[in-house]
């Protein structure tokens, strides 16, 4: 057995290993719902298991795993919990922009503790002032799953150049001690993913702790001096995407699964009894839905497939590659949201129930669907003007 079937082998256990927690997993999404985030049990669970370390750089204790194999993980989690496979989604992809920073970036989050984990906000919400050696952060993040479960944060924020007008993006990282967690999810859907704020005040982040958004699109990090596995020349556009849709995907078919054992027993009193089993309508959006699941998990790793077999060959993806992977990013959830909006109108009242699998999945689906990465209008816009022969400059391509 060669070195590359070793390391796939010790990737596939960590995906048995994740499978054999599903039913416990399930049985705690009730609990997550209640918490307002991931249990500390699942959590640590996970973390056994190696999900977080799928894409962690083997230097670090880490798999570099094939990303088609984490996002099969991230799937199969949401399709038992939607919020867990958000939260292991976003996490876990947490680890692979740390290995772009430069070394002593890593080097201060796993130096000690190769297994702690790093929450995000990229919204530029904060204020960022450039100071010797670094810069200074102050402001209020949001949306920032799983933080209770992080010891560190990704931030987004805006570099003044001289005449105050913003002239660079950069992610910030910063350690626990340096922002507090602000409770304040309160949603209807996804609400085990605990996306709680982060305050800063103040905080002093030295220049090495961030990473520039045009180094991340150009394919050109720090950390590739120190992390040469193709796996981090994917854009980070392509990447950050599909660990949004993936669990959109997920919950869509958790929805489907639920739907065909309930129908195959359930009677319609409405209409003398019938089967609903037996209903060509409710067979028809069975096909529907099942076709919408496989058409965005196919393109969805088709593409990131294709990117990682482009930078194995040590070339840059094309414009045209780049604006697919966004369109079919979003085109999956959209058909994530086609099917779940399917099965609902056809599933009974009895759905309706707090506590029932196909309603609690139609609500997290549809507060996926909300998030920026998943909106459809601004990515498919981007790929006509590309098809057009526009230039494209957004930097999520």
């Amino acid at each position: 057995m060669g070195m590359a079937d070793k390391e796939r082998d010790m990737s596939e256990q960590v995906l048995e290993a994740v499978r054999a927690l599903l039913p416990a997993i399930a049985e705690r999404a009730h609990e997550a719902e209640k918490l307002r985030r991931i249990p500390q049990d699942t959590v640590n669970e996970l973390a056994a298991a190696g999900l977080f370390r799928l894409l962690q750089p083997k230097r670090h204790g880490g798999f570099e795993a094939d990303p088609v194999l984490f996002y099969r993980t991230v799937r199969e989690l949401a399709e038992v919990c939607g919020s867990t496979g958000w939260v292991g989604s976003v996490l876990g992809v947490h680890a692979w922009q740390l290995a772009l920073f430069p070394d002593r970036a890593q080097q201060d989050v796993w130096g000690a503790d190769q297994d702690t984990r790093i929450s995000s906000s990229y919204a530029p919400t904060g204020t960022v002032i450039p100071a010797e050696g670094g810069y200074r952060l102050t402001g209020r993040w949001s949306f920032s799953s799983g933080c209770d479960h992080a010891e560190w944060a990704f931030l987004g924020g805006l570099v003044p150049g001289a005449d105050g007008a913003p002239a660079d993006m950069r992610t910030f990282l910063l350690p626990r001690a340096d922002y507090r967690i602000d409770d304040v999810w309160h949603t209807i859907g996804l609400r085990g993913t605990g996306s709680n704020d982060i305050v800063v005040e103040d905080a002093f982040v030295p220049a090495y702790r961030s990473l520039r958004f045009a180094d991340t699109s150009a394919l050109s990090c720090p950390g590739h001096e120190v992390n040469a596995s193709p796996l981090y020349r994917l854009p980070f556009a392509a990447m950050f995407t599909t660990t949004i849709s993936v669990p959109v995907v997920g919950i869509a078919q958790s929805a489907l699964d639920v739907y065909l054992r309930t129908t195959r027993e359930r009677i319609r009193v409405a209409y003398a009894g019938q089967r609903v089993a037996e209903d060509p309508h409710a067979q028809v959006r069975i096909a529907t839905a099942a076709s919408e699941i496989d058409a965005a998990w196919l393109q969805l790793t088709h593409n990131i497939s294709e990117l990682l077999r482009v930078a194995a060959a040590g070339e840059q993806p094309s414009p045209r590659l780049r604006l697919r992977t966004r369109r079919d990013q979003v085109m999956a959830s959209q058909r994530a949201i086609k099917a779940i909006d399917l099965l609902v109108e056809n599933a009974g009242g009895r759905s309706l129930r707090e506590g029932d699998p196909i309603q609690r999945a139609w609500r997290d689906a549809h507060a996926g669907r909300v998030h920026a990465a998943n909106d459809p209008e601004r990515a498919l816009a981007l790929y006509g003007q590309g098809a057009l022969g526009l230039e494209v400059t957004d930097a999520m391509m």
